[in-house]
């Protein structure tokens, strides 16, 4: 969920998803550091993932998610150009209550930039931000909760490697993303590369996994087929949180 790094404790057992309170998720500190100006890091996922939108019929899909959306509009906003309804499934009550806010609207101003960059290299996006968030459905729950075969649709932003410090459990969470949609579906999703343990503000520290390219595309080669992971440097813009980039996929779930 976050780009911000710090070193984990060497001899520690792994810290687990239902270890940690994500009730007390810093939203406005991960805003401030992340989402208060388009950094050229987004803009590169957000270029990324329009040119695998502009290949699906605007409005085709019935139903997509966002799994663990976050306090993060511009994947939902994306989304909207393809999607009829977008249900944004969220474990943290701080989150929740900040995308219901922004659903309502009027959505914060910093994200009219995105806005206007999704709506630039996707034209089939709604027009303003507010209309990008109108057929959001706010879900409180985590990926586990998410019945298998539902969507049209998976989307999801830094979470399976920002949620746990375990293997076992970032190779099932992503294994929970791909059966989210049904055979066929679509799968668009953002990795910190290299993210350990991390940061928000002064003092709160959450779990992390680190991932490369190959441990990525070998969580989900067995269930998915035109399976595409590439990457991007690190963002110069933004301080030295540690990871050494991001890797963005696009795939399909495999039939049967």
């Amino acid at each position: 969920m976050s780009r911000i790094v710090c070193a984990h404790p060497s001899g520690t057992s792994p810290v687990l998803n239902d270890h940690v309170d994500w009730d007390s998720w810093p939203v406005e500190d991960y805003l401030t550091e992340n989402y208060r100006e388009l950094h050229p890091s987004d803009a590169a996922v957000i270029a990324h993932h329009s040119a695998f939108y502009r290949r699906l019929a605007p409005g085709s899909i019935a139903r997509s998610v966002e799994l663990g959306a976050g306090p993060n509009l511009y994947p939902l906003m994306l989304a909207s150009a393809v999607s009829r309804r977008i249900d944004a499934v969220e474990t943290s009550a701080q989150c929740v209550g900040y995308l219901e806010r922004q659903v309502a609207g009027p959505p914060d101003a910093t994200w009219s930039a995105f806005h206007e960059l999704c709506r630039r290299l996707d034209p089939a996006l709604p027009a303003t931000p507010a209309e990008a968030l109108r057929g959001v459905h706010v879900v409180h729950g985590d990926i586990r909760s998410s019945e298998p075969g539902t969507y049209g649709l998976a989307s999801m932003h830094f979470v399976a490697e920002g949620v746990t410090e375990d293997d076992a459990e970032f190779l099932d969470f992503c294994r929970l993303f791909v059966h989210s949609v049904e055979p066929g579906g679509y799968l668009v999703a953002a990795f910190m590369e290299n993210m350990p343990t991390y940061r928000i503000g002064p003092a709160s520290q959450w779990p992390g996994f680190p991932v490369n390219r190959e441990i990525v595309s070998d969580a989900f080669a067995p269930f998915t087929e035109r399976l595409a992971v590439t990457r991007i440097d690190a963002d110069p813009t933004l301080p030295d949180y540690g990871d050494s980039g991001m890797l963005l996929l696009t795939a399909v779930r495999r039939e049967g």
